[in-house]
């Protein structure tokens, strides 16, 4: 599944190109994966490692979008364009798939999962009846499975425990209302209480993994993204902590010079600036 690879002039033509556009880019790439006259660094790259990157990427145009820096979108993107690229080379090297076979996989699940854009369905749908058809189409797509099946292991934790939660609640296994959940974060945090008090390391983590994922449930009931959630969180506590320092320095000192009675005041204050 190797690309047709370019004549060295050919080459150096289109990577020249300005307006090259992806196939520049596709060429960069062979380029820098060239086993004669890549770059060494490239050259060494498998899945595995380049999976990382690829993750980071996606992060930081999440970030951008949560930042409205749409001055750096248009980079991020870029950035996470290359790492399709990047797998896609590697995958035409091993004889796996190609740019071109990615591209023909995506475009052919579109239309299949878009019947009412693409084919005679109807669009005369709430967009949660789409969102219901999506999902039976994709289970389809899957065939016999068990009702887990297919939720990525590499997803953030708190993100894959929502969608292993939404899985399991599509055939009644869920509660019917917020209050049997937080029943259950009560007995789940009487359980990790009991745990640090006489139990080791494992069963403490333990218990805690058992009350995060019960807490990501909560935040399901509630319509919340739990990572979102717990982003905004860390910006909040990164503000304030900054204001901490900031009020600390006026009075020629800094954290490691104060206790936590101090900051702990100068936190409320913090929090009392930010609702005047």
């Amino acid at each position: 599944m190797a690309q047709q690879r370019l004549t060295r002039p050919q080459s150096d033509a289109l990577i020249a190109d300005p307006q090259g556009g992806l196939p520049r880019l596709l060429e960069i790439m062979a380029r820098l994966r060239d086993p004669e006259t890549g770059c060494p660094w490239d050259i060494a790259q498998d899945f595995a490692s380049i999976a990382p990157y690829t993750i980071e990427e996606a992060y930081e145009v999440t970030d951008a979008i949560e930042r409205k820096a749409w001055d750096e979108l248009e980079g991020e993107l870029g950035d996470l364009l290359l790492q399709t690229v990047y797998h896609a080379q590697m995958g035409a090297e091993a004889g796996l798939f190609s740019f071109d076979s990615v591209t023909a996989g995506i475009s052919d699940k579109m239309i299949a999962r878009h019947p009412h854009v693409f084919g005679d369905a109807s669009r005369d749908k709430t967009p949660e009846q789409q969102t219901a058809d999506w999902e039976a189409i994709k289970a389809a797509e899957r065939g016999p499975a068990g009702v887990l099946d297919g939720v990525a292991l590499g997803l953030p934790a708190l993100t894959r425990a929502v969608k292993l939660q939404n899985r399991a609640a599509r055939v009644g296994f869920d509660w019917p209302s917020t209050t049997g959940v937080l029943d259950k974060i009560l007995e789940e945090s009487r359980e990790l209480v009991e745990a640090r008090d006489i139990m080791g390391p494992e069963e403490q983590a333990e218990e805690f993994g058992d009350l995060i994922f019960v807490m990501a449930n909560l935040a399901r009931h509630l319509n919340i993204d739990p990572e979102e959630a717990l982003r905004a969180a860390n910006q909040k506590f990164t503000r304030r902590f900054g204001r901490i320092e900031q009020l600390l320095a006026e009075a020629g000192k800094t954290p490691a010079q104060s206790d936590l009675a101090e900051m702990d005041t100068l936190w409320d204050r913090a929090k009392a600036e930010e609702r005047e």
